[in-house]
């Protein structure tokens, strides 16, 4: 009986968060529940849950883990202040008129995006409520569309800042600094944060790469399924230059700024993170979308 209770706790968080629980609540939920009906059946010793509250403030006082809700504000507050509608808006513009124009923009804005914020969740919604309608309304084939929005908008999984490579970079650190203490290496190098950065950059930009030669070849194979955008919707090539350049400009210095610093030494994961979540209300503020009420829903959907 006792080796089928771990298969049992993970069906019931599966099932309590498909009713729409928060995770924090049906993770730590489910687990004091089964802690108990372990204590109840003898498969478990209370005496561990004594370690839970030291246990919890090491997390909380985790330097690297504190990176976590700084990204996680950095993100929700680009996503508030319209930065992913106007690159996509922007960048449509730019190259819609070419055939897979549009699917080219959506990868390109949903890296950017991965760059800017490392959440999944929130950019594939982003990305599909802004680009999807316009997508099937230029005649674009549905599956090449949602095919289009669903890999650009996971491409924050890889490209730093990762959320997923800020969690695994702290389980990583401790695991390879035990094996070497296992070894007998009694001064064990670490693996960072930053480490996890610069290995997944490339395979990020690699995956970005692929992705674009796959539409270009949908373009040249299969032209119907991505339409161009009529000539006579093009802008000023002037103006649309400037448009991009003023539209582009700021998300691309803030990643300079976040990666930059990490990858070339400067800070720490956990200062970059504060410097992002700077900047990303900076951004908002020159888009005119910074307000108390803005403010309190990011700090509500960052927890």
């Amino acid at each position: 009986m006792a080796e089928y209770l771990p298969l049992v706790l993970f069906l019931l968080v599966c099932l309590v968060l498909l009713f729409g629980y928060p995770v924090a609540f049906s993770l730590g939920g489910t687990s004091l529940a089964f802690a108990w009906l372990g204590t109840y059946t003898g498969h478990f010793d209370d005496a561990f849950l004594q370690a839970l509250p030291n246990r919890l403030y090491g997390i909380m006082t985790n330097e690297t883990l504190i990176a976590v809700p700084l990204f996680v504000f950095m993100g929700v507050m680009l996503e508030r202040s319209r930065v992913a509608e106007n690159l996509l808006d922007t960048m449509a513009s730019l190259l819609g008129t070419l055939r897979g124009g549009l699917g080219i923009s959506v990868t390109i804005v949903g890296m950017l995006l991965a760059a800017s914020t490392g959440i999944v969740g929130a950019t594939v919604v982003t990305m599909g409520l802004l680009s999807l309608p316009t997508m099937l309304k230029r005649h674009y084939d549905p599956a090449i569309s949602c095919g289009v929005i669903c890999a650009a908008g996971t491409l924050g999984q890889i490209i730093p800042p990762s959320i997923i490579l800020v969690l695994l970079g702290d389980v990583l650190s401790a695991a390879y600094q035990q094996a070497q203490l296992d070894m007998g290496i009694f001064s064990p190098d670490t693996v960072s944060v930053g480490d996890l950065f610069v290995g997944a950059l490339l395979p990020g930009l690699m995956l970005v790469l692929l992705y674009l030669l796959y539409i270009i070849f949908v373009a040249v194979v299969k032209p119907a399924s991505v339409p161009a955008i009529p000539v006579d919707e093009k802008q000023a090539r002037g103006a649309l230059l400037t448009r991009t350049l003023k539209v582009l400009l700021p998300p691309l210095l803030l990643i300079v700024a976040v990666l930059g610093s990490i990858l070339g030494g400067l800070a720490t994961p956990t200062e970059a993170a504060s410097v992002g979540a700077i900047g990303a209300m900076l951004l908002a503020f020159s888009q005119k979308q910074l307000n108390l009420k803005t403010l309190k829903e990011v700090v509500t959907g960052t927890t």
